[in-house]
């Protein structure tokens, strides 16, 4: 994997809600380029499996046990009785 390459998938990963695992991994793997300007085959698999999986997801959304309490309930309309003509 190439600067750029590992650069555009850090880059995309940050839109996502990550885990600490998963944020500590980006981080390791960051460094690791740096130093050896090479991951391990395990790295990059891991790396872009990782993107794959965060890619099928809503970008932007942190896990936030509230937000369903802070959206406000969609208005419905009130249901007009049927009357049976006789």
């Amino acid at each position: 994997m190439n600067k750029e390459r590992l650069e555009w998938v850090m880059s995309g990963l940050k839109q996502y809600a990550l885990t600490t695992g998963e944020d500590l991994f980006l981080k390791a793997a960051s460094a690791d380029f740096d130093k050896n300007q090479a991951l391990t085959a395990h790295q990059e698999e891991r790396l872009e499996n990782l993107y794959k999986e965060k890619s099928k997801l809503i970008p932007n959304k942190k896990a936030d046990p509230l937000s369903f309490s802070r959206s406000s309930p969609r208005k419905t309309k009130p249901r007009m009785p049927r009357v049976k003509s006789s």
